[in-house]
């Protein structure tokens, strides 16, 4: 193994990879010697995406999938068996923070964080797990890399059901590490504080937003590129080892 692209032999699958987090940690696999599967909606970010990472000398595949839809991600899944031999490697990103206080019952915000944050991530998971099974039962090591947030632990005022939603991520993380590490599959739950990407677009509520900008002026927040680099990190090391939860703090953020 070239120390340079200790990921070389490997396929990576990274869902919502059309920006920020997913986007970046798509290039650092890539960069590491991975075969990338891009998955997301927007045809267009994953077709620029990919063209990046082929001029760099990497290698990429873009596929357009909405990852609330079960059969689609399905037979993403099956082409990625018959492309590329199937995934080892697994980072499941998508996601959408929408807060809002509770009693404005904003029902609408919590079902669509419900669908992309947990069914979403569990159709992924489905549709993907079986082949980090079987290419871990063949190379003895696959990973599982799940999104999670600071917000699964501490508790942000309006952020409840999107925060409900990570702290589903990274218990379930635990327990697929119990049950697949046997099976060496190794299995981490990523739990970043503020990192600057599209997400804070898409928050709506004018409390949460002021909060968020406030922020800007008392610390300098995460990048993409950091967490992907602990992604990539991650990833490539040796088997037998296995970081199960990895909270990634701007230096000036304190919870």
């Amino acid at each position: 193994m070239n120390a340079a692209t200790p990921l070389s032999g490997r396929v990576a699958v990274v869902a919502g990879a059309s920006s920020g987090i997913g986007e970046a940690s798509a290039e650092r696999l890539a960069a590491l010697g991975a075969h990338v599967v891009v998955l997301a909606r927007r045809a267009e970010r994953l077709g620029d995406l990919v063209a990046r990472i082929e001029q760099a000398g990497g290698q990429a595949l873009a596929l357009a999938v909405d990852v609330t839809d079960a059969a689609a991600v399905r037979a993403a899944a099956e082409r990625v068996a018959a492309e590329s031999g199937g995934a080892d490697l697994l980072l499941n990103n998508a996601g959408v923070m929408l807060p809002a206080p509770i009693e404005e019952l904003a029902a609408d915000q919590w079902q669509r964080q419900i669908d992309l944050n947990i069914t979403g991530l569990m159709n992924v998971i489905g549709a993907f797990v079986p082949q980090l099974v079987q290419a871990a039962g063949a190379r003895g090591v696959a990973d599982l890399i799940n999104t999670s947030s600071i917000a699964a632990r501490n508790i942000f005022p309006g952020f409840a059901v999107y925060s409900a939603t990570k702290a589903y991520v990274t218990h379930l993380s635990r327990h697929l590490r119990a049950e697949l590490g046997a099976r060496n599959v190794r299995v981490s739950a990523i739990e970043p504080g503020i990192v600057g990407t599209e997400l804070q677009g898409h928050v709506t509520d004018e409390g949460a937003r002021a909060w968020l900008e406030g922020s800007k002026e008392t610390m300098e927040w995460l990048t993409p590129q950091d967490v992907a680099e602990t992604v990539g990190f991650i990833a490539s090391l040796p088997p037998r080892v296995n970081l199960q939860q990895v909270t990634i703090m701007p230096t000036g953020q304190p919870s």
